[in-house]
């Protein structure tokens, strides 16, 4: 048999204990009220930072990891660069001995038809190799970008947290300088999102 836990955090306590102190017809102490909106409001934000930092975080490793099968492509295309290179190299090597024996004009141009072949195939390999090491810095970029906004967005996030955490107490408290804390932290974590947002 299965049983399911709740787990409350700070801003349901904040808003339970809103509803539990406020009239609903106008009356009473406007203030947990207050606090209950200004908590949800945070939850709110906390919960699109949370989202953003992990989406970042994600789309960091999936181009780090495209870097990586690209870098592993291109260290592919090098070693065939290469080995078309050693084919021209051998077959100019032939022509250059086939030139040393008599009668041997048909033996010479062979080798000298298939190092001019090997010659023309290396070029598009070598294209290829350097798109592809052009991509792997690029894909290498865009994961660092990325991992430098997820760290925003999770230090924005954590901001929000400890912003929605002095709301709690504030209610509880009722003291002003609390009050002024939470929105201060607040203030400053909407600002570290927003910083993350535009590419900071």
């Amino acid at each position: 048999m299965s049983e399911e836990y709740e787990v409350h955090g700070p801003h349901d306590h904040a808003v339970e204990h809103a509803a539990a102190g406020h009239g609903g017809h106008g009356e009473g102490d406007p203030f947990p009220g207050r606090m209950a909106v200004m908590t949800a409001i945070l939850a709110s934000i906390g919960a699109i930072f949370a989202y953003q930092s992990g989406n970042s975080e994600n789309l960091a490793l999936y181009y780090k990891n495209e870097a990586a099968i690209h870098k592993t492509e291109a260290a592919n295309q090098w070693a065939y660069y290469q080995a078309k290179g050693e084919k021209q190299n051998l077959a100019e090597l032939g022509a250059a001995l086939a030139s040393l024996a008599p009668d041997s004009d048909a033996a010479q141009r062979r080798f000298a038809s298939d190092a001019d072949r090997y010659r023309q195939q290396k070029e598009p390999i070598r294209a290829t190799a350097e798109a592809l090491e052009k991509t792997v810095a690029q894909d290498d970029a865009l994961s660092e970008k990325l991992l430098h906004g997820h760290h925003r967005w999770a230090q924005a996030t954590t901001l929000i947290q400890i912003s929605i955490a002095l709301t709690a107490i504030t209610l509880l408290t009722r003291r002003r300088w609390l009050l002024n804390a939470s929105v201060g932290v607040g203030v400053v974590g909407v600002g570290l999102g927003a910083w993350a947002f535009f590419g900071g």
